[in-house]
Order: structure tokens, then sequence, then C-alpha cells
């Protein structure tokens, strides 16, 4: 049998990467701007602030001629009106529809039918009476058919398909509203050029067919555990601020009365240069794009934010327990609230979260549960938002198994961390592991900026995110004993999500909506015009595979390796030339793997060792070929290799 190796070297020392610290360096541009870096930061990314208070965060990366952006804007579902949740939500949507340019074919005539279509709302909003509302529904119904004549749907994804853009979405959540696009790295000015325009304005077209997809939206997440869980438990932590008290999609009767108005003042409020940031990570020049970034986005009006009321949660003082039901298989979910994101009570709970349960499978969790096959499955996390967050920890049961006997089992696991009765090696192990995954994540243009549009939205500097590790490596065994004993009291959530009829399930119904004009194959000036525009050729860069993969032979074995130049991450394959069209258990065999240990070593002992040295490995068969996966801390893949290796040859068989 004929086995070729697969090794990605690197020669990038961790050493340096766990004693540096970051600090704030504020350098100018040759064009005169200035901006902020990050003293070792290996991502080099820059951080500007135009005059009008825009954020503008620009990183390099060459793996491909594209560039992934991101527009944050620093609002959500926690802004939304009282009388008016989901709004945040439904404007997301809107931002989409177009402008007075992009959208339309005769704006002077649209603009007035959309008028009376506001006005209309805001009397629909106001009526009580069923049968008034039915009629002025009918009204709208009438005058959006009209609107619609001079509208041209999706316009705005006609354009951004037109740069060769993918993955084009947006999302809102508590504390946020984000817009994404992947582009080609030639096409930048153009998309500016498009998103400028975006939002420079609010034109809510089509509104009220949009509806449909907003109340399907809602429905959808009313079959959904997850979210019904979530929702019961945020409710219950949260019972005064609107982090429990609304949900991003909105309750149901402020989705059937909604107001065009305060949409509008919702957009003209928060959607401010200084209250969002355009994030650029990809194959791009720094001087050339912030010049551009500044032609085109430099020229919206600095706005001040509006003065937020504070609004606190008092201290939980006992145990407070939740109730809700679906059809599928039960599970229980319980949490504690935590302070905000950066204080040194969230990052106790994430490092508190991780010796319970993590990607090594090595938490206490993992370990007395899991592995022992307890429960059909448990685990921990925690999140953090600005103000608040919560550490949480599920369980999904077995037939026969009561939730409060899974609940006995967890609190059991926390009981052992009062007590300290956890490996010492376990902190140390655990930082190292989220080292380890904040540089994976940085390997890529899209995670990079994902991170950077969180640290915006967490108002954190770049410096304060990548120090975060330094200060969980401040963090002892003394600490989170100490946490634990004061933190895990009978103050907790506690949400038994049981198996059987949803008694809370609400359903929107879709208004009476007549089909409207779409009028796809119609353009608007602006795109006529825009179609003109000519985009720069693409410089191709050939790859030397002579040059880049270099290969050697090792005994009877062909060893290919290519150098990562990017950061401190090594992976390694072992690809034999057969699959489980050779051998049938062959598949089987390599699943069992996880559960078994070796003549001299526990499968527990296996994971801890792996987890410890911050190396993973994993195995399968595919029909015709066989993988075995290292991948981890470059200077400590050996170790890794050695670990693997003594598995695969010494592995002990196990019936049970």
């Amino acid at each position: 049998m004929k086995k070729t190796l697969l090794l990605s070297f690197l020669f990038l020392s961790l050493t340096g990467a766990i004693s540096q610290t970051f600090t704030t360096e504020k350098k100018n541009d040759s064009q005169g701007y200035s901006y902020e870096t990050v003293k070792n930061d290996k991502t080099g990314v820059r951080v500007y602030t135009l005059k009008n208070g825009l954020k503008v965060y620009l990183a390099q990366n060459t793996d491909e001629p594209r560039i992934q952006t991101y527009i944050p804007v620093r609002t959500g579902s926690n802004n939304d009106p009282s009388d008016n949740t989901g709004l945040a939500h439904y404007l997301e949507h809107m931002v989409f529809k177009g402008t007075s340019k992009i959208g339309t074919q005769n704006w002077e005539t649209e603009k007035k039918l959309i008028a009376q279509i506001s006005d209309l709302y805001e009397q629909h909003k106001a009526e009580t009476d069923p049968e008034k509302k039915k009629a002025i529904y009918k009204r709208i119904d009438e005058v959006s058919q009209e609107a619609s004549k001079y509208s041209v749907a999706n316009e705005y994804d006609k354009l951004i398909s037109s740069l060769g853009a993918k993955g084009t979405n947006a999302h809102t959540y508590l504390e946020e509203t984000v817009y994404k696009n992947n582009i080609p790295a030639n096409e930048l000015e153009k998309w500016m050029i498009i998103e400028k325009e975006r939002f420079s304005e609010l034109v809510l077209r089509l509104f009220h067919t949009e509806l449909e997809a907003v109340y399907e939206e809602y429905n959808r997440a009313q079959d959904n555990d997850g979210r019904i869980v979530n929702y019961e438990l945020m409710s219950a932590l949260f019972p005064t601020t609107p982090y429990g008290q609304q949900t991003t999609i909105g309750k149901p009767e402020h989705l059937k009365n909604p107001s065009m108005v305060a949409i509008h003042n919702y957009f003209n409020t928060y959607y401010v240069p200084n209250n969002m940031a355009v994030i650029l990570v990809g194959d791009l020049d720094f001087d050339r794009t912030i010049k551009m970034v500044d032609q085109y986005f430099g020229t919206f009006a600095y706005k001040e934010l509006p003065m937020k009321k504070q609004v606190t949660e008092k201290p939980m003082t006992s145990i407070v327990e939740r109730e809700v039901k679906s059809p599928t298989a039960e599970r229980l979910t319980m949490a504690w609230r935590t302070s905000g994101v950066g204080t040194k009570e969230a990052l106790l709970a994430d490092i508190t979260s991780s010796i319970l349960s993590n990607a090594g499978s090595v938490g206490l969790i993992d370990i007395d549960i899991n592995q022992k096959q307890l429960a059909l499955g448990a685990g921990a996390y925690s999140t953090a938002f600005n103000d608040y967050g919560y550490q949480a920890m599920v369980i999904s049961v077995k037939e026969g198994q009561t939730l409060d006997e899974g609940k006995n089992l967890l609190l059991s696991e926390i009981e052992k961390i009062k007590k300290g009765e956890f490996d010492d090696w376990m902190i140390e192990a655990v930082i190292n592991n989220m080292k380890l995954n904040r540089m994976k994540t940085y390997e890529s243009g899209d995670g990079l900026a994902t991170s950077l549009y969180n640290s915006f939205i967490q108002k954190r500097s770049w410096t304060e995110t990548l120090s975060e590790i330094n200060e969980l490596s401040k963090i002892s065994k003394a600490d989170v004993v100490k946490f634990a004993n004061d933190f895990y009291k009978d103050n907790y959530v506690i949400v038994y999500k049981r198996k059987g009829v949803n008694d809370k399930l609400v359903r929107v119904s879709n208004p009476a909506i007549t089909p409207v004009q779409l009028n796809r194959d119609s353009q608007s000036e602006f795109y006529k015009d825009f179609s003109k525009l000519a985009s720069t050729d693409l410089a191709p860069v050939y790859v030397d595979f002579k040059k880049e993969i270099q290969t050697k032979k090792v005994k009877n074995t062909t060893l290919s390796f290519i150098k990562n130049n990017t950061n401190s991450i090594s992976n390694l394959y072992y690809i034999f030339n057969m699959g489980s069209d050779h051998d049938k258990k062959l598949s089987l065999a390599m699943g069992i793997l996880d559960y078994l240990g070796t003549d001299k070593m526990s499968a527990e002992d296996v994971k801890k060792e792996f987890y410890k040295i911050g190396v993973t490995y994993a195995v399968n068969a595919s029909n015709d070929l066989s993988y075995i996966y290292l991948s981890g801390l470059e200077s400590n893949l050996p170790k890794g290799i050695a670990l693997l290796e003594n598995l695969l040859k010494n592995v002990k068989p196990d019936q049970e």
C-alpha cells in the first residue's frame, strides 16, 4: 500500500507570541492620513478615523484577489422603540431596496405614492377598530400597487452582483446591524459608489411586500428550538433591559402595525458616520484605499447621537425557572448572568466555560458526562454583550432520564470547580488553545474582518481586543476557584425544554397583499450610468508549484511540504490510498477511535495530552482515500505526531 504524506511547515516561534505585549502606535501615511496600528500585531491592521467620525479598518490578505467588506452600524434591536420592536431588523431588510436613484424609474412620481403609503400606515397603527384597520390596509395595498409600477425590484442585488460579489447579506442583533459583501479586488471603487449611494438615504420602497418575508422569518423562529429556548433564557436573565425584553425579530403586534415614520427616524438617528465603520480586508493597497474611502464615505455628515438612558438589572438572588415545549427531544439550559465584554468577570466566565467543555473534549463535562455517555450530550459556553453577558450549560437527556437528573449532573461539575478538582495544567492549556483559535480566525480575510467589526461594535480598540489573551494569561487556578464560589450560587435561570405541543406558539398571518409589479427588466438611470463604468483588469499571479511545494523521499514515503508565512500554525496530513470501498469496516473503525485509548493511556488521557500541547487530530475515510490530520502549534507538532502514532500503533479495543 502506498502512503503519501503532506506536511505544512511553519518556522515562526510561538514563544515570541506568548510574551508579546500590544501597544497602540500612531502613524501618518504618505498622503497625510493618520492611522493607528498595534505593535506586535501580525495582521497589520490599520485603523483610521475620518473627519466625520467614520472608523475605517484596513488589513491586507493576498491569499486571493478579493476583499471582504463589512459595514457595521453600532445599533440593533436594543435601540428599538418599545412600541416598535423589530424595527432595526426590518430596516436592515429595507436598506437593500434602493434610494431615490437606485431602484426607481420615476422618483418624482414614486416618492409621492410612498408618502401616501407612509401616512396610511400611521392611520393603520392608530386605528383600533379591526374592520377599519382592514379597510386602511386595503388602501395601502392599492397605493402600493400603483407605486410598484415605478420601482425596479432587486436593483441593488443586480448592481452588486455585476461586480462579482458573493456572500451579499446582512444581519441584525442586539447591538449591531452589519452589511456584508465579498468583492473582487479590482471592483473596490465601484463597490464604494454603490454603498455610498445606498447609505446616503433611506427609501421604503415595496415596504408592505417585504412584510411577508419578515412574517415568515418570525414564524420560522417559532419552530426553532434554539430560538424559543433563547428567548425564554434572555427574558428571565434580563427582566428589565432590552437584552431580554425585546427580541430582534420583534413582537407580533408590532410587526402587524409597522410605522414607516419610526423607521425613517431610526435610520436618521443611528445610521450616521460616527456610529458606523467600513472594514476592508483583502488584496488592497492601504494609501489608495483610504483615499477612496474618504472620497466616498467622508462626505456623510457627522451627527450627534442621542443620550441613552442607562437601565440596569438588579442582581439575581434566586433561581428562576422557565419551561417551553416542542415536539423534539428534551433538553435543559441553565445560565448565570455576567458583566459585559472585557470585564474580569466575563474573562473568568470564558475560562470556566472552557474548563467545563472545550474543543479538545477534555473539560469536566466532556470527560465525566459525554465520554461516559451519561447523557446524549452536554456542554458549556459563555457570551458577552456590551453591558452584560451570561455563562451557560446545556444538556440533552437520554430516554428515561429526567431533566432534573441532567441538571444535577451539570451542577456536580460546578462543585468540582468550586473545590478546585481540575488539573493544574488546564488553565494554561485553555489559554493556549484560545491563542490557537485566534490565529486560525485571523488566517482568513473573513475571520479577521469579523473580529474587527466585533471590536467596533463592542467599543473596544484593536489593542484591547488583541490584549485580551494577555489578560486571560494572568488568571490563576486560585482566581477560578474563588470566582466559582462567589459566582455559582442559587441565582441562575433554568429553562426546561420539554417534549410536547408548544403552547406559547404565536403565528403572524400575512395580510391581504396583492402581488406587485417587479419590473425586473427595467433599469434606473443610476444603473445605466453605472454599467458604463470600466473596471481595471486583475493581474494574474501564477503559482510555481515546483518552487512552492518541496518534495522529499522519507523511506518509502513521499513527503511534500510548503511554508506557512502567516502564523504559527502547522497542518499535517497522512494520506492513504485506501478507503471504505476497500474495507467496509474502515470508516467505523476510524469513528470509534475517538473513544479508545492505548495499552498505557485511557481515551481521556489521550485527549488531555493533545489539548495540553495545542494540537488536534482527526481521522476520516472516504470511498477511496483515508486521511489522518494533525493541526496545531508548529512548535508542538513533533509531540503531536508522537502521540498520534503511539495511539495508532497501540490502540486498545474496548467492547463496551
